[in-house]
């Protein structure tokens, strides 16, 4: 007969497959929400990583959730890049949140092209951080992005229609603002972990 071995020792020999890796704790980039860094695998944002986060319309606050990180960075010496973004900056409100204008480049792209130009700032490893707003971006498309991500080293955000949200993504974090019942922020979808069930209330006057 098999000598009984205790469960317990084999779990920590890591000699039992578990069938989901646990995520390493810390190895993400701070949102600078605590709430959300509480439900996030990492702690935060997924490094050298594409983040998508649908909306239901442009201008409900998706910059203000990028705020913290987007101060962080720049105040760090790290360029960020915002692609065809729907509206210009807002130069005093961006300085308010504590970015340094001087490490934001603003790129002017038609629709058509503004996939490739996110593409190519997010290989560079020149970017901490690349936003963009594309209009049509397929699986293929957003693969690509992420890909770009990772050989970049650098923080990937697309805001697009909430209509995708029943579409597949590549996307290691996939995030939906709502503004109905009340504004709240929904973890569809997070690499490493499980969203959680009910979404995270946002701060009183968000947008």
């Amino acid at each position: 007969m098999g000598k009984v071995v205790a469960l317990a020792s084999l779990l920590q020999d890591r000699q039992v497959w578990r069938g989901r890796a646990a995520p390493t704790p810390g190895n993400g980039q701070t949102t600078g929400w605590p709430a959300l860094d509480a439900v996030l695998p990492g702690g935060g944002w997924p490094e050298a990583a594409l983040t998508e986060i649908l909306l239901p319309a442009d201008g409900v606050g998706e910059l203000q959730l990028l705020m913290p990180t987007l101060a962080r960075c720049t105040r760090a010496g790290r360029t960020v890049v915002v692609v065809a973004p729907p509206y210009a900056p807002y130069v005093p409100g961006w300085e308010a949140h504590g970015v340094r204008m001087a490490q934001l480049e603003i790129v002017l792209a038609e629709p058509r092209d503004a996939l490739w130009a996110t593409e190519q700032c997010l290989r560079s490893g020149s970017c901490a951080a690349v936003l963009a707003w594309p209009a049509q971006a397929d699986d293929r498309a957003l693969r690509r992005l992420q890909v770009a991500a990772d050989t970049g080293k650098a923080l990937a955000f697309v805001f697009r229609d909430r209509r995708h949200a029943a579409q597949a993504s590549p996307a290691a974090l996939r995030l939906e603002l709502e503004t109905q019942p009340s504004w709240q922020l929904r973890v569809r979808k997070c690499r490493g972990g499980h969203p959680p069930s009910h979404p995270l209330p946002l701060p009183a006057g968000w947008s």
